[in-house]
């Protein structure tokens, strides 16, 4: 028996089996769904008032506690208000492939050709991270955590 071949062959298998691992974890592992009848099925918008909730329908969301960027939602709103805070260069993060609603390059797009507007929903939901939602005419939303920019004009230092 050729023990160099063995041993490739298993370091071979235990690199496929992590890599699966990896996959796995990042795509479903550290997911959940939110309740859709739960406190958290909700979304607030920042206007030039403060804070308000959004009337939804056809909400849908996931979020994970490994990381403060997993949020995602998509909704409907019934009423949106006219006052809201705009945000500037919002950049939808990719959802994993399962959460069908949720497509980060159209939104993207939609936002950069002018189809959808990107405003605050909540500024600092966690720490150094603002909840962004691209808003369509037609009552579509689609929410997502994002970095903020950490700015002496925000008030914010390292």
């Amino acid at each position: 028996m050729n023990w160099g071949k063995v041993a490739a062959a298993a370091i071979t298998l235990a690199a496929i089996a992590a890599g699966g691992g990896m996959w796995y974890a990042q795509e479903y592992g550290y997911y959940d769904r939110i309740d859709t009848e739960g406190p958290d099925a909700r979304i607030d918008i920042t206007t030039d008032a403060g804070v308000t909730a959004l009337a939804l329908t056809g909400f849908e969301g996931i979020d994970a506690d490994s990381s403060p960027l997993r949020w995602r939602a998509c909704a409907v709103v019934t009423d949106m208000p006219t006052d809201v805070v705009p945000f500037d260069d919002p950049t939808p993060l990719i959802a994993p492939g399962w959460f069908d609603c949720f497509d980060a390059q159209q939104i993207g797009a939609d936002l950069e050709s002018g189809a959808a507007r990107g405003v605050l929903s909540q500024a600092e939901i966690r720490p150094d991270v603002d909840r962004v939602l691209a808003v369509y005419p037609d009552g579509r939303v689609f929410g997502w955590h994002q970095y903020n920019d950490k700015t002496p004009e925000r008030g914010v230092m390292d």
